[in-house]
């Protein structure tokens, strides 16, 4: 038999000899390169912050940080396949506020954004906005707007970025709130959507400014309204719902880098450095206040107890509001 004493000290020295090792592996990481699954089409939202972040990452790990689109089902498609990755350090998820939402509209989901993830750091948080295409929308205030709906009920459509996005929901509260009757098309992300937006194949999108900001500076778009507490420091002269009449419509999103369940430590505490020092270079800054975000500092157990808060609100909200997926 072996005594408690030296079965604790075997103990300690297994533990001991896995912690370097786990060290040893975080000091020659990376070694090839990174994957960032973003689980929405290229050029929406989670790009606008995702892919300057990889331009920057690369240059401080010396190795390649790749975007790997993988679009479907209100981002649950990509959150699923990130799930599944090797937790060694070379697939990581950009989710967002989408994922805190799915849980409460998709009740086959065959993973758990709270358990099958490490949450790792918030990245960006851009308030939605109201965006209409100026040929097909004659009204040029919030105010104009709602009443032109009210005057044709059922026959104006608006986009989102996916059944069950918080572009679908911000659409939802809307016209529970503005009192309108308006027709939800789903999109496989806020890309497509903005892409058929421009068009002119849907007159409106509840979109984030992270999409939304390049084609509103090309006169490409129409912004109504930021539903957010306060006007955005990019467009200044954007009014708040509130101020453009619609009370109580705050909406936002947020996108966070999540990692497989069983990741390092070590590595994850390397990539959280890494991003720390990302998020307050010149490029990045620039780069989130054009797409009308503040640079977080929220991080590790925080950033989980955020997400956390966050399904719990969003359930809420779905119960609320009535939503069912299309």
């Amino acid at each position: 038999m072996i005594s408690r004493t030296i079965r604790h000290a075997l103990l300690n020295v297994l533990a001991g000899a896995s912690f370097l090792a786990h060290a040893a592996q975080a000091q020659s990481w990376p070694e090839k390169p990174i994957t960032f699954i973003v689980p929405f089409a290229a050029g929406g939202g989670t790009d606008a912050f995702a892919r300057p972040l990889a331009a920057q990452l690369d240059s401080q790990f010396g190795k390649r940080v790749l975007i790997e689109n993988r679009a479907g089902a209100g981002g649950t498609v990509g959150a699923s396949a990130a799930s599944k990755a090797a937790p060694d350090g070379y697939t990581f998820f950009m989710g967002a506020a989408h994922h805190a939402i799915a849980p409460s509209l998709y009740p086959s989901l065959d993973y758990d954004i709270e358990k099958d993830f490490i949450a790792v750091a918030l990245i960006a948080r851009p308030p939605q906005v109201i965006v209409v295409n100026p040929d097909k929308v004659a009204a040029k205030t919030l105010a104009e707007f709602i009443a032109y709906a009210k005057a044709n009920p059922g026959q104006l459509n608006y986009g989102s970025a996916g059944a069950g996005t918080t572009h679908h929901l911000a659409g939802e509260l809307f016209k529970i709130l503005s009192k309108t009757n308006l027709q939800h098309v789903p999109y496989r992300g806020a890309g497509p959507a903005m892409q058929d937006l421009i068009a002119g194949h849907v007159p409106v999108v509840f979109d984030g400014m992270g999409s939304s900001a390049a084609p509103l500076r090309a006169g490409q778009l129409r912004a109504l309204a930021v539903a957010a507490p306060k006007r955005v420091a990019a467009f200044p002269d954007l009014p708040t719902a509130a101020e453009a009449g619609l009370a109580d419509y705050d909406v936002s999103t947020w996108y966070g880098l999540f990692a497989p369940k069983n990741t390092p430590p070590a590595i994850v505490e390397r990539v959280t450095k890494e991003l720390r020092q990302a998020m307050q270079t010149a490029p990045i800054k620039e780069a989130w206040e054009r797409n009308g975000s503040d640079v977080p500092d929220v991080t590790g157990a925080a950033f989980a107890t955020m997400v956390s808060a966050e399904v719990v609100r969003w359930r809420k909200v779905v119960n609320e509001a009535g939503v069912k997926l299309e």
